[in-house]
């Protein structure tokens, strides 16, 4: 059976490849999803794909996605920190939810130790770079193959 992921993206991460390249690299959003969508087939996974530099845009997506998908590959990117809202909208939706971050967020500046969603989702992959989409696809693709007590 196949199994329907949304890969949504928070903000800045429109500017991935630009942005920062020494820290996020020089892969674009769009060729990270390029290239999660050739794993999604090989995983048996239908992805639909969104970004958006708003938090009300980030949630409103979220709550469409209820009993369209089967969970959520997330990047809240400067969310993680701030957003109280998006921690209740995971909790709300019951959608499985994997949290990605390119960076390793404990690594770096006091400010972004901190995740809001973390004891949230079902897991996170931080700090491979764009590897950090395919593990986290990957997991949650297994996650949702085993079901939710797994």
């Amino acid at each position: 059976m196949k199994r329907r992921i949304l890969v949504l993206n928070g903000p800045n991460l429109g500017a991935l490849g630009t942005r920062e390249p020494s820290l996020y690299g020089t892969m674009s959003l769009d060729e990270v999803n390029r290239g999660l969508e050739g794993l999604g087939s090989e995983l048996a996974c239908d992805l639909e794909f969104a970004q958006t530099n708003h938090e009300g845009i980030l949630l409103d997506t979220l709550y469409a996605a209820v009993g369209r998908v089967d969970g959520v590959l997330l990047n809240p990117a400067g969310f993680t920190h701030t957003s109280v809202a998006l921690r209740d909208a995971i909790l709300a939706t019951r959608l499985p939810v994997v949290e990605v971050h390119l960076s390793h967020p404990a690594s770096r500046e006091p400010f972004r130790r901190q995740s809001l969603i973390s004891d949230v989702v079902v897991g996170s992959v931080t700090g491979f770079g764009p590897e950090s989409y395919a593990l986290g696809l990957r997991a949650l693709a297994g996650h949702l193959r085993r079901g939710p007590q797994a």
